[in-house]
């Protein structure tokens, strides 16, 4: 099982939103990571067949998604961003229903459907009304109708948008979970929604694929550059304003800042302790905030 990304350009009039992509994906998880504006829904609405590229294919298995058409959207399971959700449905009627969009026999849908509520913890609240339902709820309503038919290809939005720090763990736990013999693509700008689950990190920048590879990988390459520096209040305004420092998070213990900054060498004329980097760091370090 292979997604080829071949050359993918896509057009809005003058502006260029996706500047010829490229990658290979196989079996594992994906964290397609950038700002918001950098690209990642004109990818994912080209792979779901919502928009036409300009020039360039995605391929999987050797096949043009285009070609393959609804035999593709048959393995394609998609988790938008937005709750837009029918609020008089109860839970089990809204999977209903969406299997019926799929083309499922009513038999098959009747025996997938509860056991897709299991995994997402919802079984009990199978005939509740999704108006009644919480943020949390409603997001893993919408991994359940994504996963409904057992996809190949999961493509998830924004997963975690809008939610509290215990449903953010509670869905990147069920993402894990239901990621086994899948391509999962997670979309977000938010570093630890896959900081932890993705096998590799793709990073798009202003339509750009500007880095392909594992966590560690990326982590490695600043190996030596991170350090958190123990400044006086006083000197933030400098270090903010030195261009040989990237700045990360700040903490205060009483009139001290500990300050994490990304640079070349060990900092000088600071009391800088050397830290493992993470992630975020090389998110910082390629957009800058």
């Amino acid at each position: 099982m292979e997604l080829e990304v071949k050359e993918l350009v896509k057009h809005y009039g003058k502006k260029q939103a996706l500047k010829g992509i490229n990658a290979s994906l196989t079996e594992g998880v994906y964290g397609f990571l950038g700002p918001n504006g950098a690209g990642k829904s004109t990818f994912m609405n080209i792979l779901t067949g919502n928009l036409k590229a300009t020039s360039g294919q995605i391929l999987y298995d050797g096949e043009d998604i285009r070609k393959l058409g609804r035999e593709f959207r048959g393995l394609l399971g998609y988790m938008p961003q937005q709750q837009a959700l029918y609020p008089n449905f109860t839970a089990e009627g809204f999977l209903a229903y969406m299997a019926a969009l799929r083309d499922m026999k009513r038999s098959e849908a009747s025996k997938r459907i509860p056991q897709v509520l299991a995994k997402v913890g919802l079984s009990e609240v199978a005939g509740d009304k999704i108006k009644s339902f919480s943020g949390g709820m409603k997001q893993r309503l919408l991994i359940a109708q994504a996963v409904i038919a057992d996809p190949r290809v999961l493509v998830l939005d924004e997963p975690t948008a809008g939610l509290d720090p215990k449903q953010r763990i509670a869905i990147r736990n069920l993402i894990s979970e239901i990621a086994a013999g899948k391509i999962v693509i997670i979309a977000t700008h938010v570093v630890t929604d896959v900081e932890s689950a993705a096998n590799r990190i793709l990073l798009i920048r202003e339509g750009e694929l500007v880095a392909d590879a594992s966590r560690e990988e990326m982590v490695t390459t600043l190996s030596g550059r991170v350090f958190e520096l123990k400044i006086p209040q006083s000197e933030l305004k400098s270090l903010e304003t030195n261009p040989a420092y990237l700045m990360g998070n700040i903490s205060r213990e009483r009139e001290t800042l500990f300050v994490r900054v990304i640079c070349d060498g060990k900092p000088e004329g600071y009391e800088a302790t050397p830290v493992r980097p993470g992630l975020e760091d090389v998110y910082l370090s390629y957009f800058r905030e």
